[in-house]
């Protein structure tokens, strides 16, 4: 009977350690709870693309997840702030003032660029450029700008606003009218993708 009585309360004695055993297995799990993630603007164009796609790719496609190149004229392309950029069309420009006038062996076109501002803040316009080069047998075309009808890239979008904006160019003919236009944008980020749309030039 001592014997019995013995061997009992040798077991109940081992019990709690039997759990404490596998309370210690347990631990070599991360249980701690994760700290909030440290805030990220997903409106800044500067930031780290990385970052962005991890902390904002449920707000807004991921810049890495658009086309940036072979765009069509009317297609868009949006930068991590929100501004979102197509080439609406380009034509033959013919409508000069008195003291304009075409140059021989020269096209001189205008593009016009659609911007909306779909992010949280105002963006400058002056900070967009294009440079816009022939699509068929080489050539890039030279920035100039025609007074009839001009509405330049310059000022500030706020936002919620979409503007249509201008920009002037003069080709040689012989590079034809098929052209490819990057639009390119001032930034420190410089993973910043600037975006190519191909079209051809239409008579106005």
């Amino acid at each position: 009977m001592r014997t019995r009585m013995i061997a009992a309360v040798i077991l109940a004695a081992t019990l709690p350690l039997t759990a404490c055993s596998g309370d210690d297995s347990d631990s070599s799990k991360d249980t701690t709870p994760k700290a909030a993630g440290e805030s990220f603007d997903c409106d800044n164009p500067n930031g780290d693309q990385a970052s962005w796609a991890e902390h904002c790719a449920d707000k807004k496609p991921a810049p890495a997840e658009q086309a940036s190149t072979g765009l069509a004229f009317g297609k868009s392309y949006t930068w991590p702030d929100g501004l979102r950029v197509s080439v609406v069309d380009a034509h033959v420009f013919t409508n000069y003032t008195e003291f304009e006038e075409p140059e021989k062996g020269k096209t001189d076109f205008r593009v016009r660029l659609k911007l909306t501002n779909t992010g949280k803040s105002t963006v400058k316009l002056d900070g967009l450029s294009t440079i816009i080069e022939g699509a068929t047998n080489g050539g890039e075309a030279a920035s100039t700008e025609f007074e009839n009808g001009s509405n330049p890239l310059e000022g500030r979008l706020a936002p919620g606003v979409t503007v249509t904006k201008t920009d002037d160019g003069v080709l040689g003919t012989r590079y034809g009218k098929k052209i490819v236009v990057t639009v390119q944008r001032a930034s420190e980020n410089f993973d910043l993708e600037f975006p190519e749309f191909t079209g051809s030039m239409q008579w106005a």
